[in-house]
């Protein structure tokens, strides 16, 4: 399995929308929580960013 995280996977892991998973998405990006992959379009993926600890 691929370690990366696609806007379907997390469709099927929350069991909500395409639309909704990548609205969720896009706030844990502005967030900083996610960044984006080197690969986009349908390829596009992410992972989770490294948090300095408080």
């Amino acid at each position: 399995m691929d370690g990366k995280l696609s806007s379907a996977k997390w469709a099927a892991i929350a069991k909500c929308s395409p639309d909704t998973a990548l609205r969720d998405i896009n706030d844990l990006l502005k967030q900083g929580l996610l960044r984006k992959t080197t690969a986009g379009g349908r390829s596009t993926g992410y992972e989770l960013t490294r948090r300095e600890a408080l």
